[in-house]
């Protein structure tokens, strides 16, 4: 039952990202004439050189990178990117036919970035769910899983190319608008992907080690690591604590920390992302670790 309620909230996920890229391109990308990178980009390239409909290129391209999509990662992708294939146009209809000629601004600047932030922000829900709003979304993806290449930054350097694929036949103002919405959008995007997964990671050197180590054990329930280290004046062996917690946690442990030393040297980094035991699965105890080997 919990299964089938994951996938029925990730499918609404899907929709709802649909609905908001929707609400983006009819609001203000349309509305203000501006460019744009993606499948949409590309068939307007396409079609000033061969005269092939935009609607032709773009279903015979989604069609060729669904496959490619399903290929790669599977039928869960597939199914979720089918959902998008059909939510998207059905909802860009029935936000236009909701809301007609109804424009919330003309200023092209709140445009380019609130559609970009629209843009971005269901790109991001999207691609969280494990699905794709189809088309140019799939290659980044592609990178991703046998390069590590950020998304985010795939479809930035994709969109950059197919917008000056788009520049003999654009406006300069028309250009710089289209680079202005493809880097808020991106923008968007990497902080959307990003969202929840920032941790904050601690080194400490104090003499009052297993203290330390003791109390982060016990008060904030996080995992450590003791290494080995050497102090550069003296050249004294000491150990270094590090441990990883999250952003609510960190001021508890730093706290924490100066209350067993006040004189312990604490490093504090930002990293992007951690997988593993406690973060990205769940805790294992010492407790259970006994049971289940009885």
């Amino acid at each position: 039952m919990n299964q089938v309620l994951k996938r029925l909230l990730e499918t609404l996920a899907v929709i709802l990202g649909n609905f908001l890229y929707a609400f983006g391109i009819a609001m203000f990308i349309l509305p203000g004439g501006l460019i744009t990178g993606g499948t949409t980009g590309i068939a307007l390239f396409v079609n000033h050189v061969t005269e092939l409909p935009v609607s032709v290129f773009v279903f015979v391209f989604n069609a060729a990178m669904f496959l490619l999509g399903l290929a790669v990662f599977g039928w869960k992708f597939a199914a979720n990117t089918i959902i998008s294939t059909f939510s998207y146009p059905i909802a860009l209809e029935i936000i236009t036919r909701l809301l007609g000629d109804y424009r919330i601004t003309e200023d092209l600047i709140l445009c380019t970035v609130f559609g970009g932030i629209c843009v971005g922000g269901a790109m991001g829900l999207v691609l969280r769910m494990g699905a794709s709003t189809g088309g140019m979304d799939i290659p980044p993806l592609i990178l991703k899983k046998y390069f590590k290449i950020p998304v985010s930054r795939s479809i930035y350097m994709f969109d950059m190319l197919i917008l000056l694929l788009q520049a003999f036949k654009s406006t300069g103002e028309q250009i710089l608008y289209g680079l202005l919405l493809i880097i808020v959008y991106s923008v968007v995007l990497d902080k959307c992907l990003m969202l929840g997964t920032a941790k904050m990671q601690i080194k400490v050197i104090s003499n009052r080690i297993e203290e330390i180590r003791s109390a982060v054990l016990t008060d904030i329930d996080r995992g450590v690591t003791l290494l080995n280290s050497e102090t550069g004046y003296l050249g004294k062996e000491t150990r270094m604590l590090l441990t990883v917690v999250s952003m609510r946690e960190l001021s508890k442990t730093e706290k924490l920390i100066h209350e067993v030393d006040p004189e312990a040297f604490v490093i504090i980094n930002r990293v992007s992302e951690v997988s593993g035991r406690g973060f990205s699965s769940k805790k294992r105890y010492l407790e259970e670790e006994k049971r289940q080997t009885l």
